[in-house]
């Protein structure tokens, strides 16, 4: 028994310092996702025309026209990353931003193919973090945690007023 609470005593301060930087790294997360999205955002940007080629012939993308689609895929690049960075939309948004890329993979069959494995890996790990982020949250780094300290979080203040009104009548 005198070992685990030595163990104990020696992993403490390592898992406290890991749970004080725990904010950083969800804010590094982010800014390294917003990062590859805006930037392959900005590269439809450049050329459009080449941008409206790919969603035609390369893309599928059978519920939209190929140019909704490459406006709706540019717009969510472009917006999606500042708000991913600014921590703005808190997890539902974060799910949409997962869903996104859900999409981008399934549209582009070339990384379904073996040749397009590194492209699907970098899908994967992009999904896993934004995953990750979604079932975390934003962080205290993050537009979202200060109006939830101003505001309060509304969601979670009727899920615990539906709960308390439960408890209560169950009581009865």
């Amino acid at each position: 028994m005198r070992h685990i609470e030595i163990s104990s005593k020696l992993l403490r301060p390592m898992i406290h310092s890991f749970n004080r930087c725990r904010d950083l790294g969800d804010l590094v997360v982010r800014i390294w996702i917003a990062q590859v999205f805006f930037m392959s955002g900005l590269s439809k940007l450049t050329d459009w025309d080449t941008t409206l080629v790919l969603f035609k012939y390369v893309y599928s993308t059978p519920f939209m026209s190929p140019a909704f689609a490459a406006y709706l895929g540019t717009g969510v690049e472009l917006i999606f990353p500042v708000l991913l960075v600014l921590g703005l939309g808190g997890r539902l948004f974060i799910f949409m931003f997962l869903i996104y890329n859900v999409v981008c993979v399934l549209s582009f069959h070339f990384l379904l193919t073996p040749a397009g494995t590194s492209g699907f890996d970098d899908h994967v790990l992009w999904g896993l973090l934004l995953m990750m982020l979604m079932f975390h949250g934003m962080g205290r780094f993050s537009v979202d945690y200060l109006l939830h300290k101003k505001f309060g979080h509304f969601i979670h203040s009727h899920y615990q007023k539906e709960m308390k009104l439960k408890n209560f009548i169950n009581l009865k």
